[in-house]
């Protein structure tokens, strides 16, 4: 009885909020970080609603690899914009973007807090800061694109936007492809396009800004524990096993979640489970590493922790003062 009482506070103090304001909590941080842990915390404790903001996670078919919220955490708070596309699509921020402002109106209608978490900085920094205003490519262009290799869209490239390709790997397909798109469709590169003033689709938000960016050393070993765990606890080879009876394109993005590429290796019998594991652990590392970086480098915040979070600390407190809740 007294727990109800209590949601029915916070909420009563969200609604009350809300009536003022605009806002929206992001809660950043590497992977194995402990964000998604403290987003349940305080969804619990301020009437709050779960949004997705990492790139794999948006992926059916790979909960495991993706470290998606499992069906017990989804039960605990809710959350939306996970799970949202079949493998074999090819998602990117700006349908993301649209997707995640149409769900924070939908959260301020409903009065309760919006809570906008993961760690791709592409996402994060395009719902704060706004994105390049290019337009969608048609289908029929995408797929007479896909119908090249990738040396002929690479050459392409260093022909009509030699700025970008010289800035890419020329085997980054997914880039690649995405410069050559919109040269095709517009006429214009994307090194002009990114010259043009960004146009932010939340004007009217409120921003708070909640990131944890724990020592590399702590982040690394928590990355090895939680594969060695999706690997010889969750089976997650099973999903890999799922994915190679799709026969997707291997530049696809579910393809190239941490894992995925490594595991798929062993799957084909082209190297043994270990070293499938190891080079994993290997790449998830300087992808971590990288997200470090950028959050640390690239993202203000108004509240930063600098340990992963455990269940045991006050974080959720402290955000509910700062958020004035």
């Amino acid at each position: 009885m007294r727990a109800k009482l209590m949601n029915l506070i916070n909420s009563l103090q969200v609604a009350r909020s809300m009536n003022n304001n605009t806002p929206v909590l992001i809660i950043a941080g590497p992977t194995a970080s402990g964000k998604s842990r403290l987003a349940i915390d305080v969804a619990q404790q301020l009437n709050g609603v779960i949004l997705n903001c990492d790139a794999m996670q948006i992926y059916k078919d790979i909960p495991i690899i993706a470290a998606t919220p499992s069906a017990e955490e989804k039960q605990k708070a809710e959350h939306r914009l996970f799970e949202l596309y079949e493998c074999s699509k090819r998602g990117n921020v700006v349908e993301w973007l649209d997707l995640c402002v149409a769900e924070i109106k939908r959260c301020w209608q409903e009065k309760r807090l919006p809570i906008v978490v993961g760690g791709t900085g592409m996402y994060i920094d395009a719902l704060i800061n706004g994105v390049t205003p290019i337009p969608e490519v048609p289908q029929e262009i995408r797929q007479q694109i896909q119908q090249k290799s990738l040396a002929e869209r690479y050459a392409f490239l260093l022909q009509h936007d030699s700025l970008m390709a010289q800035k890419l790997h020329p085997n980054d397909s997914t880039r690649i492809t995405r410069a050559m798109e919109i040269i095709t469709f517009t006429g214009q590169t994307l090194t002009e396009w990114y010259q043009k003033p960004l146009i932010k689709k939340l004007p009217e938000a409120n921003f708070t800004v909640v990131k944890i960016v724990p020592p590399l050393d702590i982040i690394e070993e928590r990355c090895k524990q939680r594969l060695d765990i999706m690997v010889y606890q969750q089976n997650a080879l099973k999903e890999i096993q799922k994915l190679a009876t799709m026969n997707l394109a291997s530049d696809l993005p579910a393809m190239k979640a941490l894992g995925v590429p490594e595991m798929m290796q062993y799957v084909q019998g082209k190297t043994t489970l270990q070293e499938a594991v190891d080079l994993a652990k290997l790449h998830t590392r300087q992808y971590a590493k990288r997200q470090r970086t950028w959050l640390k480098n690239k993202l203000p915040a108004t509240l930063e922790f600098t340990t992963p979070y455990s269940g045991a600390n006050d974080w959720p407190e402290k955000i509910k003062t700062m958020l004035d809740l």
